[in-house]
């Protein structure tokens, strides 16, 4: 029987830096009921306050809820009343600057450089530093027409990955590359998970619409996790309503 159910953000329970609608913020609620539930995702908090806190139901359990930014390097648990965080693992300044030099470097050398962006294209988030092709503030359409299948992306991830030996770069949401410690990946974030909440690894699931040689959900998959990979949030509605009636 499984006691947590760990969901990636963006394009799984929500369009890409969307809040969640609010079928899926009852589907969560629902979830609650029954199991724990974990988010992770390569985001920072403000998003996953924005995107996710802010948009559950009042009947939602939140203190079985467990809010995991950053790929997991940073941990928010509701407590009194409020969200808290328990852990966060930062980068140093000068692994940042040689991370910034890298990006720079790569997308010149890949030439995937876009017509039009919107906002900034690389997010300092602490213990991640995220590249956004199209820039933070990208509408969603330009986003999903950007690299559909990755394509551009597994590109520059295999330049990266030359320049950036030593550290985890892996792919999520529509345009992004994520940028974390050696080591640091959804694997890495579910077993601190593991310590943080008691509950076995075995006793969890994971699902997410990036579960393929490359995704930053692949990792949950090598861990040995049961996992379910979606196309999108509507495919993630009908999944939850599955497991909740099969733990009800």
């Amino acid at each position: 029987m499984k006691q947590l159910v760990a969901f990636d953000l963006d394009g799984t329970l929500a369009e890409s830096k969307q809040p969640l609608g609010e079928p899926m913020g009852e589907a969560l609620a629902d979830l609650l009921d029954v199991a724990h539930v974990a988010v992770i995702s390569g985001g920072d908090w403000p998003q996953f306050d924005k995107q996710v806190a802010s948009r559950l139901p009042e009947r939602a359990d939140r203190t079985k809820l467990w809010l995991m930014p950053t790929t997991g390097t940073k941990l928010y648990t509701y407590q009194d009343g409020s969200w808290t965080p328990v852990y966060a693992e930062l980068f140093d300044d000068a692994t940042k600057a040689k991370i910034l030099e890298a990006f720079d470097a790569s997308l010149e050398a890949t030439g995937f450089v876009p017509e039009q962006t919107w906002g900034e294209r690389i997010e300092d988030r602490g213990s991640q530093i995220t590249f956004s092709a199209l820039g933070q503030q990208a509408p969603i359409d330009a986003k999903e027409h950007w690299d559909p299948k990755f394509e551009k992306r597994k590109v520059i991830q295999a330049d990266l990955k030359q320049r950036l030996p030593g550290l985890s770069i892996n792919m999520g949401g529509a345009t992004s590359i994520d940028i974390t410690r050696e080591g640091v990946d959804k694997a890495y974030g579910l077993k601190k998970l593991r310590d943080a909440s008691g509950i076995p690894l075995d006793a969890m699931m994971f699902i997410g619409d990036a579960i393929f040689p490359g995704g930053n959900d692949y990792p949950a998959k090598e861990l040995g996790l049961d996992t379910v990979r979606v196309r999108d949030p509507e495919e993630t509605l009908a999944v939850i309503a599955g497991i909740v009636a099969c733990l009800k």
